[in-house]
């Protein structure tokens, strides 16, 4: 079989002298998650002395996004409206804002926390993606389709991203043209992202109720991505950024591609309320692609096999999302990419441990069913969400009020959080220095963290009977997950 196209290299390329004052060191550092999450922690102490600003172009075109109906009175279209007002012409640029830090680096586009000059507000923050066309057309081969031009995958972010109008997706303010630049002005999330937040627990994983919630948020937006078209291909916990409020908000969408939908309402008879409910479905079923593309322990079997995907490929991934947050690891992940990519296609599917009750034997059914190497015999494959929000293991998940459910995590000003675990009354503090933890009486979780080597210290500013918990910086496993080069995946199905 003939090799894939190597799409997704990991890439890092110096700033042009017109663009050199947004910050020389971030040009010697290595290439991150394309995630534009930020860390719990604030910046690097590295950094902190480093003053950002954008430069100011000769030429540059603006364009304000009209207001989509679900966000047009947000308070971000107000202070942009407000600052277009005050502008000689009329128009926003880039020198209205002020870079506050850099939050990720991808394979072409640097994100950074912004904020409208003049504004003080911190809610009214913003993320600005910078995306470099000129590297974009340089990295794209001659040979390659049209698919895996990396200029049609800056393109299909814009597309994607004009499109949303969805409470667990980002909205798209404003495009900044300049130079060679495109820059994308959408929502600054402060809480981080999962894959940061799983990293600061000392089990690497969720409790089960904050689980179902991340996974029933996750699948009501790419439910969403599904009934405008669009399949997805990026599902991670690094691409799952959590907003001020708690909720989630799903980022990156380069690695989309779009394909014809036909909705569809079907009557379901409940027997248990004994009436007639109607159910919306709405899957791309007729996408189709051969291009590999992805993170490589997320990928489906049909990506590597190259013999084209479909709508299928997020349903694999969600159920790789749903065990990486139940257990901390991924269900396939092997020494290499090479033996990942091979497990992925042969091993069998296991699990930890068989403990935790029925929820937990719910929990281990989807995540079955969902990994069902037949695409035809995947959950999600006949009526995509809507079949998997009738599995068990979302059972008692009010799918219309869930935005006024209290999220598990808690994002502060200071861009920690709390995760409150209500079925042991606990409470964690999670900041970029360790973990603070209060009222515990369980000894399981002490003896769990003195396995781990967690020094605890009672501390003078803590009430009596209080443990203040340092935890050294929790290192990386050295995946560093970066988006799979496909080059090898002609020896692992060879």
């Amino acid at each position: 079989m003939a090799p894939c196209a190597n799409v997704e290299e990991e890439t890092m390329t110096n700033l042009p002298q017109d663009f050199s004052d947004i910050d020389l060191s971030f040009t010697s550092s290595s290439a991150s998650t394309s995630s534009f999450a930020t860390n719990f922690g604030g910046a690097s102490s590295a950094r902190s002395s480093i003053s950002l600003s954008l430069p100011s172009f000769s030429s540059s075109h603006s364009c304000v996004i009209k207001p989509l109906p679900h966000r047009r009175f947000d308070p971000h279209w107000s202070a942009l409206r407000a600052t277009t007002n005050l502008s000689p012409d009329g128009s926003l640029h880039l020198h209205h804002f002020k870079l506050l830090r850099h939050l990720g680096t991808g394979n072409l586009a640097r994100v950074f926390h912004c904020r409208l000059r003049g504004v003080e507000d911190p809610s009214l923050d913003f993320a600005l993606k910078v995306v470099d066309l000129d590297l974009a057309a340089s990295s794209s081969r001659p040979s390659s389709s049209v698919e895996d031009d990396k200029l049609s995958h800056v393109r299909a972010e814009a597309s994607v991203l004009a499109s949303l109008d969805h409470p667990f997706l980002p909205t798209l303010y404003a495009r900044l043209d300049a130079s060679h630049y495109a820059c994308f002005l959408i929502d600054y999330c402060s809480g981080g992202d999962l894959h940061s937040l799983l990293h600061r627990l000392p089990s690497h994983r969720l409790p089960l109720p904050a689980v179902r919630f991340y996974a029933a948020e996750v699948l009501l937006a790419v439910e969403y991505l599904h009934a405008l078209g669009f399949v997805y291909r990026d599902l991670k916990p690094e691409n799952v950024l959590l907003r001020a409020d708690g909720h989630v908000m799903l980022s990156d969408f380069d690695l989309c591609f779009q394909s014809h939908v036909s909705p569809t309402v079907h009557r379901i008879w409940r027997r248990r309320a004994r009436s007639e409910e109607l159910e919306f479905v709405a899957e791309p079923e007729s996408a189709f692609s051969r291009s590999c593309v992805g993170t490589h322990e997320y990928l489906a079997p049909e990506i590597i096999g190259g013999g084209g995907h479909g709508n299928g490929v997020d349903w694999w991934a969600f159920g790789v999302f749903v065990y990486e947050l139940l257990y901390g690891r991924t269900p396939f992940k092997g020494g290499s990419k090479q033996s990942t990519l091979k497990n992925i296609l042969a091993k069998e599917l296991r699990f930890p441990d068989s403990s935790g009750g029925s929820s937990f034997a719910a929990a281990r059914d989807l995540i079955r069913r969902l990994l069902a190497r037949d695409p035809q015999q995947r959950l999600g494959a006949i009526k995509g969400a809507a079949e998997i929000k009738r599995h068990p293991f979302f059972s008692g998940v009010s799918w219309s009020l869930i935005r006024t459910m209290k999220p598990p995590v808690t994002v502060c000003l200071t861009g920690g959080a709390v995760l409150s675990l209500s079925k042991e009354k606990k409470r964690w503090w999670m900041t970029g220095t360790g973990l603070k933890w209060s009222s515990c009486t369980n000894n399981k979780i002490i003896q769990e963290l003195r396995r781990r080597r967690v020094s605890l210290r009672r501390s003078s500013n803590w009430l009596p009977g209080s443990f203040d918990v340092r935890q050294n910086r929790i290192k990386s496993e050295g995946r560093a997950r970066q988006r799979t080069d496909c080059s090898i995946l002609a020896c692992v199905c060879t």
